[in-house]
């Protein structure tokens, strides 16, 4: 597993993100997004940004700033990808493109959240800002 001094947090072109200052070689377990585990009925009607769902019925709430895999921004072309233990207790964010130090750590956060957060005011990431100047 990862150390913290394997991070920087870093003003992104899309607020908070994780930089890499080590390589990850794919499928290299890059952190673990961790924080109180609640369940449906602890939800309340407040938006969390920070939920990471593990079940059916159980999330994971990263809001904690000592979760330093809470900065992992969105990408349409991401460089890892988020995996939810066998068990559903735990979420670990691994490499599925070789990472290079500097690069930032970027995961799809998937169709749902895309189209109740980001969709309404526009994808900020490199693809979607790329694909908005060629046209």
């Amino acid at each position: 597993m990862s150390k913290k001094k394997d991070f920087e947090v870093f003003q992104s072109a899309t607020g908070l993100g994780l930089k890499a200052l080590r390589k990850f070689k794919v499928e290299e377990e890059i952190i673990e997004y961790t924080g109180r585990h609640i369940t449906d009925e602890d939800l309340s009607d407040e938006p969390n940004l920070y939920l990471f769902q593990l079940n059916e019925d159980n999330y994971i709430d990263g809001s904690g700033p000592s979760n330093l895999a809470r900065y992992i921004n969105h990408s349409c072309k991401p460089n890892a990808q988020a995996f939810v233990s066998d068990d559903e207790k735990q979420i670990t964010i691994e490499a599925i493109k070789p990472i290079k130090r500097g690069d930032e750590i970027v995961i799809n956060y998937g169709k749902e959240y895309f189209d109740a957060y980001i969709a309404p005011i526009g994808c900020g990431c490199a693809k979607c800002k790329s694909k908005r100047k060629k046209s």
